[in-house]
C-alpha cells in the first residue's frame, strides 16, 4: 500500500474547508421541504452551520488514517486514540443533543441575534485542535500524526 503524503493536520484542515458549504445546502433543502427551521423540527440546522467543518475534518482525518494504515481496524484504533479525532467525534454527537434539548425547552431563534447566538454556542470546533495542541505540549518530542 502506498503511503499517503501530507499530515493528519493537513487532511483535517482540508476536510474542514470542504465541509463549509454543506449547511447552506441543508438549510435551503429544509426550507424548500417546508421544515419549520425555527421550531424543534429544525434543530439540526444550526448544528450543521456550527459543526459541518468539524464533521468534514473528522471524516477527512479518518480517511487519512486509513490510507496510512494496513487495515480499517488499525486506522480505527489510531482514530480512537487520537485526542483531536476523539474530541471531534464527541462534539459531533453531543452538540445536536444540546440543540435539541434547547429547542424542546422552548428556545426559538426568531431573530438574527438569537440565530447567531445559537450557532456561536454550538460552534465548539476549536476544542479538538486545542486538545491536540495541549497533548503535544505535554509530550515534547512526540508526533500525534
Amino acid at each position: 500500500m502506498a503511503r499517503a503524503t501530507g499530515s493528519l493536520a493537513e487532511a483535517y484542515g482540508w476536510g474542514k474547508l470542504l465541509g463549509i458549504a454543506v449547511p447552506w445546502v441543508i438549510d435551503l433543502a429544509s426550507r424548500l421541504a417546508g421544515v419549520d427551521v425555527y421550531g424543534v423540527s429544525g434543530f439540526y440546522i444550526p448544528f450543521f452551520y456550527a459543526m459541518s467543518d468539524q464533521i468534514g475534518g473528522n471524516l477527512s482525518g479518518l480517511v487519512f488514517l486509513r490510507r496510512q494504515s494496513p487495515s480499517w481496524s488499525t486506522a480505527l484504533g489510531r482514530y480512537f486514540t487520537h485526542p483531536v479525532m476523539v474530541a471531534g467525534l464527541i462534539l459531533i454527537v453531543l452538540v445536536p443533543v444540546g440543540l435539541l434539548a434547547a429547542r424542546l425547552a422552548g428556545w426559538s431563534p426568531t431573530t438574527q441575534t438569537k440565530t447567531a447566538l445559537e450557532t456561536i454556542v454550538a460552534n465548539l470546533c476549536w476544542v479538538p485542535p486545542l486538545l491536540g495542541w495541549l497533548g503535544e505540549r505535554r509530550r515534547p518530542g512526540t508526533d500525534l500524526d
